[in-house]
């Protein structure tokens, strides 16, 4: 069997909102309290406090609707604290220029941001003018760390209904040397018991994964049986053949992105661990940097390739956060994976 490679472990730690001077301060200090966690030195844990409030300080300033998601995320030998920001703020007219120090320019995410580039182990941010702006700025042990599981092919974000603590959305992926299989599971219902079956499916994909789509989908079904099971789609990305195989049991959806367009991918109706009548796969071609994206029904389907995100250049994480900005309306918890091949 083809081995896989399934890191990072990625845990949502808090979704905070900026939207009073105070806010700021929590902002840092959940952040400064998971490089503590995680090991990290008393002076990194500074560092990552101080970039931290520059990113508040300024989305308080001059976004709307600001919220920060702190979250960890680990390697087998060594981990990082990861700060994604998004807001619906004017958005950011020259990035480029945005990230040179001195620049305050309204509608910018403004001073400071050359700062947080120079402490963040990797920092990047997409903008688009009425939009908004996302921003996410991973920090490690110390600035010049590189993860030990390479580039990140794929990357996905989760947020809570309104009132609830954890997410009972999760996704998981397993890269190989060509292929890329990526699994979302949304558990039945919000907070701790749907967390547990969709934790649990991540878990046994994790154990499992490479397998053929509809075996994982399979094998997914039986083993949330004794949860309140969930929808559970996988796409499997052969990245030779440049195709993807896609099965979905339940209300996952599942969308190739591609010049321009984007395609829908179909999962049959069911809850895997109580009801799956059948379990089927379907092939989509899968073009030239082209994405791909997963996401659950706390988001809305009707949004299209263009969302405010740039395909072309933001990488997964932006993407996903920003899609998550665009289309995440409802109040329920809300999941998105999104995938860029090589």
């Amino acid at each position: 069997m083809t081995t896989a490679t399934c890191l990072p472990l990625v845990r949502d730690e808090a979704w905070l909102p900026v939207e009073e001077t105070a806010q700021v301060g929590r902002i840092r200090r959940t952040a400064a309290a998971l490089a503590d966690r995680l090991g990290f030195g008393g002076a990194r844990a500074a560092e990552i406090g101080l970039a931290v409030t520059e990113i508040g300080t300024n989305l308080h300033k001059h976004a709307r609707q600001g919220v920060v998601l702190i979250r960890s995320v680990r390697g087998e030998h060594d981990a990082a604290v990861e700060v994604v920001a998004v807001d619906r703020g004017p958005g950011i007219r020259d990035v480029a220029l945005a990230w040179q120090d001195g620049q305050s320019t309204t509608g910018t995410l403004g001073v400071g941001l050359g700062a947080v580039a120079r402490l963040a182990s990797s920092c990047s941010m997409t903008s688009r003018p009425g939009s908004g702006t996302a921003l996410v700025a991973r920090f490690g042990p110390r600035p010049d760390w590189a993860p030990e599981w390479g580039a990140d092919a794929a990357e996905g974000i989760t947020r809570p209904i309104t009132g609830e603590e954890v997410c009972g959305d999760a996704y998981a992926f397993c890269r190989g040397a060509d292929r890329l299989t990526l699994m979302m599971c949304d558990g039945s219902g919000h907070g701790p018991l749907a967390a547990a079956a969709s934790d649990a499916a991540v878990r046994l994909f994790r154990e499992l994964a490479p397998m053929p789509a509809n075996q994982l989908v399979t094998r997914l079904h039986q083993a949330l049986r004794g949860t309140r099971g969930g929808a559970v789609a996988v796409a499997d990305i052969d990245l030779a053949a440049r195709s993807v195989r896609f099965c979905g049991l339940g209300n996952i959806a599942g969308s190739v992105l591609a010049d321009g367009r984007k395609q829908g991918m179909v999962s049959v109706p069911g809850v895997a661990g109580h009801q799956a009548r059948t379990i089927r796969t379907f092939d989509y071609a899968l073009p030239e940097r082209a994405v791909v994206v997963l996401h659950s029904d706390g988001l809305t389907e009707r949004w299209g390739a263009d969302f405010g995100g740039d395909l072309v250049n933001d990488q997964p994480v932006l993407i996903a956060a920003t899609l998550l900005r665009e289309a995440g309306v409802r109040n329920d918890d809300a999941g998105v994976l999104v995938a860029r091949p090589a």
